[in-house]
């Protein structure tokens, strides 16, 4: 009897073992569930920061080109105003000039437009153009004309300003090794 009563023990301890390796086998099923999930979840997340960046960026784009070419208009009404300038019957054309040159710079301002500084400043190529020089007295390049204003939009270079530069004077010991 007790063969036959070992066997009958016997059979739920194996069939305890055989749903304790089935459930094993299932948490790694679910735990590589889990990994997928999250892998997932990041991958969602990724994406739409990337997508959120490239928006971004294509409006931002869209605004420079728009801007570079409202600039143009600016110049051509910069220079319309220089022309009405030396017209002496032309007041209220001049005016009116005048009045929507200050609105075209203020919506300009609005949108993160701004001016770069040129008259007076050391000469920067990052953000001026140099389209003529002249040989001066100071000690460093600076700027003294304005040919074509230059703009920053949200601190990006949006165009050069075209300046004339006011070279610095080479100090003697320079001068006479170039001979």
């Amino acid at each position: 009897m007790k063969a036959n009563g070992d066997e009958e023990a016997e059979k739920p301890r194996g069939e305890v073992e055989a749903l304790k390796a089935q459930l094993t086998q299932e948490k790694k099923k679910s735990d590589e569930l889990l990994n997928r999930l999250k892998y997932a979840q990041a991958d969602l997340e990724n994406y739409r920061k990337r997508m959120d960046k490239e928006m971004k960026e294509a409006g931002e784009s869209l605004a420079r080109n728009l801007l570079a070419r409202v600039l143009v208009v600016q110049d051509e009404l910069d220079l319309a105003a220089k022309q009405a300038e030396g017209e002496g019957d032309g007041k209220e054309f001049r005016e009116g000039i005048a009045m929507v040159r200050k609105k075209l710079e203020a919506a300009l301002e609005s949108v993160g437009v701004e001016r770069v500084a040129a008259v007076g400043m050391p000469f920067d190529p990052a953000v001026h153009e140099a389209v003529e020089k002249v040989q001066g007295s100071s000690k460093e390049d600076l700027v003294v004309e304005e040919v074509r204003p230059g703009f920053m939009f949200r601190g990006q270079l949006l165009r050069p300003s075209m300046v004339k530069v006011e070279l610095a004077s080479k100090p003697a010991r320079e001068e006479k090794r170039v001979e």
